[in-house]
């Protein structure tokens, strides 16, 4: 592998001795070992809270068993298709004579890609864990305050999301510090080696990501069918109730889904954002009082500090009273992350970029050019959390016209729900644009690069906010099952409901991220894979970005057929459970809810594998037999197809939700009031039926889909050097 990224790469012999490394390097691992020990100590604090009666524990006890059995089922799994993949890695080496010297190098990547998908899974592990103790601690807490059970639900989302981002920051810059010392002293281009090495880590990264991401997502959505069809619809009863068999399995889906599936997801596209500014970084030759290696550690010390000042956001994050907005309250957080992220890149990246003119490739730009194209990233995230947070929250025109749409039957709804999602791609797919032409304007490649990056810094924040929503979600389940008292369940659907709005806002960040990365990623694969350009105006390339267009169809396909198949195995469990075992009904019997759960565990992990193959063998298969120009027409149709299907699954199935959710506290409809169990709402939980597989499972898969596919290009870009010219 590495002769041929020495042929492609390197211009001359470049020294690297580990004694030159300026303090900085150590800087970056350090920020990761600091968020650990803050997030250890806010997990501390969540657990020493109240965890409520004897019920609330037995039912939340459900919940982890079922959540923890879902991570063991899906570990076994994944361990078998990390120790091939590693295994093949190993073997795709030889002993490669580099500077004089032989090294057999393929062990370090194979090394890089296990330590990657561990982290990832560990990611995952972290928010699940958390999770199932903070969910029951919301509740208790919301039988005193709507502002304790915020604290309680907002300190266990910031537990996951300081944890993913630590491990990330910890994971890269740990391993580059080693990498450099294990290729010191070689004839050949040190620091290079070392980068290439850690896509390694990256792969294994978004390949955990992706499988926790669709199986996290078939689970859930199994449950949550089953239990509204039957529950709701046919048996009459709320979704949350103790009697509904599918409760416990859609509370556990919350986590599987919403809490690991999203952990491993952040983790991979944190660490994906961060590797492709590093491989373009690696190409700008400047003098500097790093080594000359400031373009590569710039992303990885602005991440650093984005971890830091989302760190003390987290204690912004507050409300007075039970009048407050939770909404508001979460808005401070996420802007004063942004803001004092924005402000110190601005001084880290004049100390650490020399002044004057540095250049890539083509483009030549300055160091404020850097700094403005980080702007850009934050802009650009902001802008699309804003629009997200429009087209799918309640008391908005988007939700409330499904809304309205609601009143005319089942159909309408849907109609409805579709023309939302796909009126909602516009303004961020511009805003996408702007943002691409207008970092690669101040800094090239390595703008856009850089500007995902200030987008991706917050990430612990965003992640945060993100994961808050599933603990109040399951808090309000627990509140149901265990019949507190009216009030209680007010200030949990309260906060679930803020927590749909930053669920697909968070969904909305990770796409417009991917977007920015894959184009970084791809912007690095034509300088591996040895060619200038992608000309559509050959026969072959053209066929490859027709192909690359439709994989995110047959991918989304897949997901949504393998959660149509659960639902109905688990519609036929409930339906067995309430004919068969009487006195359900009548809170005399206790419903089977083990079998629920092994449905949706079972369905998940069978159902997950095909996706995963597609992301996975597609570029290796057309890499190979086609050729890197052909690859690379296949990864812009991938990029394109997939944004926008992402946006559109995730932003529908976002507002088809809290339409049925406005209708919990009363709609307005040609002058008469509708609440549950109304005609409109019936159609409105069909709309949420249809949108549940969009916005937890195919649509928020797609950023992990465009991410592995590049990340997979551009391991596999050695080897493809040259075939098809």
């Amino acid at each position: 592998m590495f002769h041929r990224l020495m042929r492609v790469y390197v211009q001359g012999p470049v020294e690297y001795e580990p004694t030159n490394m300026n303090s900085v390097l150590y800087l970056v691992p350090a920020f990761g070992v600091v968020g650990l020990l803050v997030m250890a100590v806010k997990a501390a604090w969540v657990s020493k809270q109240d965890a409520g009666d004897e019920n609330m524990q037995v039912l939340a006890k459900h919940i982890a068993d079922g959540a923890m059995a879902f991570l063991k089922a899906e570990w076994k799994i994944l361990s078998i298709f990390v120790v091939i993949t590693a295994a093949l890695l190993a073997y795709s080496g030889t002993i490669h004579e580099i500077g004089g010297r032989q090294i057999h190098s393929s062990w370090v990547i194979c090394i890089a890609f296990v330590i990657g998908a561990v982290f990832s899974a560990t990611a995952g592990f972290i928010g699940m864990k958390i999770a199932t103790k903070a969910n029951v601690r919301t509740t208790q807490a919301a039988r005193t305050s709507l502002k304790q059970a915020l604290a309680v639900s907002f300190t266990g989302g910031s537990v996951m999301g300081i944890g993913v981002a630590s491990l990330a920051v910890l994971g890269l810059g740990g391993l580059f510090i080693v990498f450099l010392n294990i290729f010191a002293g070689l004839g050949a281009n040190t620091v290079r080696t070392a980068i290439e090495v850690l896509t390694g880590f990256s792969l294994g990264a978004e390949s955990i990501a992706l499988f926790s991401r669709v199986g996290g997502g078939i689970y859930t959505k199994a449950a949550d069918v089953g239990a509204d069809l039957v529950g709701k619809v046919e048996a009459g009863i709320p979704e949350d109730d103790v009697r509904n068999p599918a409760t416990i399995a859609d509370n556990v889906g919350d986590n599987v889904g919403d809490v690991a599936g999203m952990g491993a997801d952040l983790f991979g596209s944190y660490v994906a954002t961060i590797l492709a500014t590093m491989v373009l970084g690696q190409e700008i030759k400047v003098t500097d009082n790093f080594g000359g290696l400031s373009p590569i550690l710039l992303p990885m010390v602005i991440c650093g500090l984005g971890l830091i000042f989302s760190i003390i956001a987290t204690f912004f994050v507050r409300i007075s009273d039970e009048r407050s907005s939770v909404q508001n309250a979460l808005n401070i957080g996420n802007w004063s992350s942004i803001i004092m992220t924005v402000a110190a890149s601005f001084f880290v990246v004049n100390w650490m970029l020399p002044a004057g003119s540095i250049a890539l490739r083509s483009a030549s730009f300055t160091r404020m050019d850097v700094f403005w194209a980080i702007v850009v990233g934050s802009l650009v995230g902001a802008v699309m959390s804003y629009v997200t947070e429009y087209y799918t929250a309640m008391g908005k025109r988007p939700v409330d016209s499904i809304v309205q749409q609601s009143s005319t039957g089942h159909a309408t709804n849907i109609i409805g729900g579709l023309a939302v999602g796909m009126k909602s791609t516009v303004i961020p797919i511009l805003t996408l644009a702007a943002g691409i032409v207008a970092s690669y304007y101040f800094a090239g490649l390595y703008g856009v690069a850089i500007a995902a990056a200030g987008m991706m810094a917050t990430t612990a924040m965003q992640l945060a906010i993100d994961a808050f929503g599933p603990i109040a979600d399951n808090a309000g389940g627990i509140a149901e099952m265990s019949q507190l008292p009216p009030e209680v369940r007010e200030r949990t659907d309260n906060l679930d409901a803020v927590g749909n709005t930053t669920a697909a806002t968070g969904k909305g960040f990770a796409i417009a991220s991917a977007a920015l990365t894959a184009l970084a990623l791809f912007a690095a694969f034509v300088g591996i894979a040895g060619i200038d350009r992608i000309d559509i105006y050959k026969a072959n390339v053209l066929a490859g970005l027709f192909v690359g267009g439709m994989i995110p169809f047959i991918f989304s396909a897949l997901c949504i057929q393998a959660v149509g198949r659960a639902a109905m195995d688990m519609v036929q469990e409930v339906r067995r459970q309430f004919r068969e075992i009487p006195g359900i009904m009548e809170y005399k019997a206790q419903p089977e809810y083990e079998k629920c759960v092994a449905i949706s565990t079972q369905a998940s992990i069978r159902e997950m594998l095909v996706p995963g193959a597609i992301a996975l063998i597609t570029p290796v298969v057309v890499g190979f037999t086609f050729g890197p120009e052909v690859l690379g027409g296949l990864l812009a149709g991938v990029t394109v197809s997939g944004v926008l299907m992402g946006i559109f699954q995730s932003n529908a199935g976002g507002a088809w939700d809290n339409a049925k959710k406005s209708f919990e506290k009363g709609v307005l409809i040609n002058g008469e009031m509708f609440y549950k169990k109304s005609e409109p709402h019936k159609a409105s939980v069909t709309g949420d039926t249809v949108g549940d597989p969009f916005k937890d499972t195919s649509g928020p898969s797609m950023n992990i889909l465009i991410k592995l596919m590049s990340i997979v290009s551009l391991v596999i870009a050695p080897y493809i050097y040259g075939i098809g010219q």
